[in-house]
């Protein structure tokens, strides 16, 4: 199994997103990247401790590829913008791939190259790339958000959007239910 860590915007979207990928056997919310140990969510979203919302996915590799997991990123959220996704507003969140690995940076980094090349936005990928640091994992309402809350306003006009996009655009990589 590996681990994949990534921030993009609010961690509840990406969250509901890889629970239906192929090869994903875990998906757990929590805060990265910042400087206060043990972080809760009132603070990183003051913007106190320098966390990132992100979310640990753990996969297999012989199903799903880093790389697939990186493209789903991408498509879910705008890697062209700064400490925001959204009218979510804030360096908590901020795009951001934490590597677990050598291989994964150079992933990360081939896979932003060729997104600019290709001219995916109007504006360069702004996605920080740095290794994996402490992973403190978001208290437990926040874990499986989506799933729990399908009607809660951000969850059916944020979420379940991003849900959609998903199994439309990767439909053929959706976990069988």
């Amino acid at each position: 199994m590996e681990t994949a860590t990534l921030g993009g915007g609010c961690f509840w979207c990406l969250e509901a997103v890889y629970d239906e990928m192929q090869g994903v056997s875990s998906v757990e919310s929590g805060y990265m990247g910042g400087h206060v140990e043990n972080p809760d969510y009132h603070a990183v979203c003051a913007g106190k401790t320098g966390h990132v919302e992100v979310v640990q996915v753990t996969f297999d590799p012989q199903v799903t590829s880093y790389r697939e997991i990186l493209q789903v990123f991408f498509a879910m959220h705008d890697p062209t913008s700064v400490d925001r996704q959204g009218n979510d507003a804030g360096p908590q969140y901020r795009s951001a791939i934490f590597t677990h690995s050598e291989q994964q940076r150079e992933m990360a980094q081939q896979l932003i190259a060729e997104l600019d090349g290709e001219g995916i936005a109007s504006r360069p990928i702004v996605t920080e790339v740095r290794p994996a640091t402490a992973f403190y994992e978001a208290e437990e309402y926040h874990q499986e958000y989506f799933k729990n809350n399908p009607q809660q306003g951000y969850c059916a006009f944020v979420v379940a959007p991003k849900l959609k996009k998903f199994r439309e655009e990767f439909g053929a990589k959706r976990r069988a239910f």
